[in-house]
């Protein structure tokens, strides 16, 4: 994992090797199939993928109280694990405006979920503005983080009442 300042060298000295730069991000609470899989198609369209953590307290501000699940710097070392992934950094910010405008990759990246559920992305306008694409990789079916902390409170519960009806009271 790289601050930001060394990322955005690396970005540089990338480019200037006349490297194709793509970058991605978000919160990458608990990684999924969805996430490898967004991860793997990002990489496939440049030389080096760049991946954004949202930090503790933006993902805080962006999903409520009880999220993160897992800690920015545990969510940056598995991200940094994975085989497609060149760089990973985490900022603060909830979009990443200013980090987009920094690193000015070639390629920027969001969830499908951004281009037909209605969600805004502002990095898109900074991408244009020097020459940038940004494209929205569809996303997988089912996989999410909510749905995996719903299904494991769901099952939770249900074990639990199952407890209590065969429990010595009843």
């Amino acid at each position: 994992m790289l601050d930001l300042q060394a990322v955005a060298e690396e970005s540089l000295a990338l480019k200037r090797r006349g490297r194709r730069v793509v970058l991605t991000n978000g919160c990458f609470d608990l990684l999924h199939v969805g996430h490898v899989r967004c991860l793997r198609k990002a990489r496939e369209l440049g030389d080096a993928l760049i991946v954004a953590v949202n930090s503790d307290e933006s993902v805080r501000a962006l999903k409520g109280p009880g999220r993160p699940v897992v800690s920015e710097a545990a969510r940056a070392e598995v991200l940094s694990a994975i085989g497609c992934v060149d760089y990973v950094t985490i900022f603060d910010a909830r979009t990443a405006e200013q980090l987009v405008g920094s690193l000015q990759p070639d390629v920027y990246v969001k969830g499908g979920d951004y281009s037909s559920g209605g969600k805004t992305v502002p990095e898109a306008c900074i991408v244009a503005s020097y020459g940038g694409i940004t494209v929205f990789l569809e996303l997988e079916a089912g996989a999410s983080t909510s749905a995996i902390i719903n299904a494991i409170l769901r099952r939770d519960r249900e074990a639990y009442v199952a407890a209590c009806e065969v429990g010595p009271w009843r």
